[in-house]
Order: C-alpha cells, then sequence, then structure tokens
C-alpha cells in the first residue's frame, strides 16, 4: 500500500511576545509611568532588567511592551526625531505634537509594523498631566482629563460619603502607593511580571515635590533648571 506523505509547511514569524506590563497615571500636576523589568519568552526569563519605559524630554515619558526588540528600536527612532527637533527649534517638542509624532509613525508602519503598545505620559503645556496611549499601528486614544486608567479600578465598588463625590485628581503619594501594589499584585499572579519595577514621576514647572520626601531611593533626572522636573523610583518585585 502506496503511503501518502503529509503537506510540510515552513512559517517565519518575526515577532514575539516579551511579556511584562506598563502603565501610567495622570494627576492634576503630575504624571506617573511605571513598567517591570523582566523580559521573557514563554517560560524562560531572558533577562531580569530590561527597561520598558524610557525618558524622552523633561516633560515627557514613552513606555513601551509587546516585543522587545520592536520596543527598543522604536524608542531609538522617536528619540532621533526629537533631537532633530531639538536642534532645528532650539527647544523640545510638546508633549501633544510627541504624541502625533508616535502616531504617524506607528501608523507608516502598519503593514509590517512595530509590535508594542506604547503609552506616552508627561506635562502639557498648561501644566497640567498627560496621558496618551497606542496600539502597534497608531491607533490613538486620549484619557479624560482626571486620573487615567486606574480610575474605574479604583472607585468601581466605592461609594462616596452622604453629601460628599470621589476627588478628580489623587494625591502624588496616593498614586504612587496604588501602581506599588498593582505591580506587587500583578508578580503574584502573572510569570511575565516581576523582578523589578521602574516609576517615572514627571513634575509641572513650579511643583514642588510634596509626596516624594519619603519615598526611598528616588532619583531625579532633569536636565535644566527652569522648567519641569522628573523623578525615577526602583523597587524589588518578586524573582521567581
Amino acid at each position: 500500500m502506496d503511503s501518502i506523505a503529509l503537506p510540510i509547511q515552513r512559517q517565519f514569524n518575526p515577532y514575539s511576545e516579551n511579556g511584562g506590563t506598563i502603565l501610567a497615571v495622570a494627576g492634576a500636576d503630575f504624571t506617573v509611568i511605571a513598567g517591570d523589568t523582566r523580559q521573557s519568552e514563554g517560560y524562560s526569563i531572558q533577562t531580569r532588567y530590561a527597561p520598558k519605559v524610557f525618558r524622552l524630554t523633561d516633560r515627557a515619558v514613552l513606555a513601551v511592551n509587546g516585543f522587545a526588540a520592536d520596543g527598543n528600536m522604536f524608542v531609538k527612532k522617536v528619540k532621533q526625531r526629537l533631537e532633530w527637533y531639538r536642534h532645528a527649534h532650539s527647544k523640545d517638542m510638546p508633549i501633544r505634537a510627541i504624541a502625533r509624532l508616535i502616531q504617524t509613525m506607528l501608523y507608516a508602519r502598519r503593514f509590517f509594523p512595530y509590535y508594542v503598545y506604547n503609552i506616552l505620559g508627561g506635562i502639557e503645556e498648561d501644566g497640567t498631566g498627560a496621558v496618551y496611549s497606542f496600539d502597534p499601528v497608531g491607533s490613538h486614544v486620549e484619557p479624560p482629563p482626571h486620573l487615567r486608567f486606574f480610575a474605574d479600578i479604583y472607585f468601581k465598588n466605592q461609594q462616596p460619603a452622604q453629601g460628599t463625590s470621589h476627588p478628580a485628581h489623587l494625591p502624588l503619594t496616593t498614586v504612587l502607593s496604588i501602581v506599588i501594589d498593582s505591580f506587587t499584585s500583578a508578580t503574584e499572579r502573572h510569570i511575565e511580571v516581576g523582578d523589578g519595577l521602574e516609576m517615572y514621576i514627571v513634575l509641572a514647572k513650579g511643583r514642588d515635590v510634596q509626596g516624594l520626601e519619603g519615598i526611598r531611593g528616588a532619583q531625579e533626572l532633569t536636565v535644566t533648571d527652569d522648567g519641569e522636573r522628573v523623578f525615577v523610583v526602583q523597587r524589588d518585585l518578586k524573582k521567581d
């Protein structure tokens, strides 16, 4: 009896999912952007320190997650475009313009996209906190101007006291506590998240550092003396 050979298929997938998570929360005059540092593929941890959050300017920070190689290349391209703008105009690009730039760059690669999800956080020109999010092909969503992303989770099952309402903005200390607790919880539930936490805090021009005084290990990354201020805080997460 003749045997029938099965068809042989060969596939090439240029993408990989490297795990981890990112988030951003905007307040009245600050924004917090955070991400863990684990890079993995399946059940293998490739490295325990692969940053997902990057400072672009003193008023803008970009977090990327998805395919790590695409994320690193995309951040490099964005920084290059911002440097060109700085040389041409002798100032940093506003965060709203950076959001439009990122959207355009992602959409231009829509047929072979950068496989990364992006969150851009920072301070608007009027001094308010801002968060923009993008999918791999540049679809852009601007959340409402109050607390982003965590508002529904934080207030979902809570009722305000009689005669009061939920606050439009949470203080910085509360936001940092929520962010740390969120990543600690995610680390307990997901093997792709862990090792370390990096939180970038962008403060509006003229705002004091109230809320950061008691934060251990806060390091300032600001390069100018008269504008917005950027701080980074690092924390350890579970290693297993």
